[in-house]
């Protein structure tokens, strides 16, 4: 195939993920487990999205509803992030009550997620290293009346890094919302169309 011929390719590729990724967060109940389903392991050239959504996943969809309320409550949300020298401390907190419950509901289960090892990732480089490396991090969760103050460490130095770059992430979808979710999916397709050339 030309140069020329796999751009195209590439480009078509991710509008349409732009496009599902649009359309499923914007009707959650319309992304079931199985929605990315075919994605395994070295579809999208490897990429973080690749083997991370599957019908294995029984609590996917209620994760991604979540998600979802997070997103579209973006300006309802007051997030700070203070990195500390073994890693990071987040208090993550809305004045809607709904939208504090969510906040709520997501840290505990991606805290539950990452003690069990249960991957999930909608575009983020650096998830699939806090799952690798979930040995070497400590998580204590406190809730507020109002959302979440989390607190993770680790004597890894990559895990750091890692675990500090993944509250940046956080905190462009809190300041973001959509936008950033769909930032970060052409970030993967463009990440992913690079490691097929």
């Amino acid at each position: 195939m030309k140069r020329s011929s796999k751009i195209a390719v590439a480009v078509v590729v991710s509008l349409g993920l732009g496009a599902a990724v649009a359309a499923a967060l914007a009707h959650p109940g319309g992304m079931g487990p199985g929605m990315m389903h075919g994605m395994g392991p070295g579809s999208m050239g490897g990429g973080p999205m690749a083997g991370r959504m599957h019908s294995a996943d029984p609590a996917f969809g209620a994760d991604m509803q979540l998600v979802h309320q997070m997103l579209v409550s973006h300006d309802r949300i007051k997030r700070t992030v203070t990195n500390l020298p073994n890693g990071i401390r987040t208090v993550t907190e809305s004045d809607d009550p709904q939208v504090a419950q969510a906040i709520v509901a997501h840290v505990a289960s991606m805290a539950q997620r990452l003690s069990e090892g249960r991957e999930f990732n909608l575009f983020s480089e650096t998830i699939p290293v806090l799952f690798e490396n979930r040995d070497k991090i400590k998580t204590s969760v406190e809730t507020t009346p109002k959302g979440s103050v989390v607190t993770q460490t680790s004597n890894d130095a990559k895990v750091v890094t890692a675990l500090q770059a993944h509250a940046v992430e956080v905190s462009e979808l809190a300041r973001d919302g959509m936008v950033a979710m769909m930032r970060n999916a052409r970030a993967n397709m463009m990440g992913a169309r690079r490691l097929e050339q």
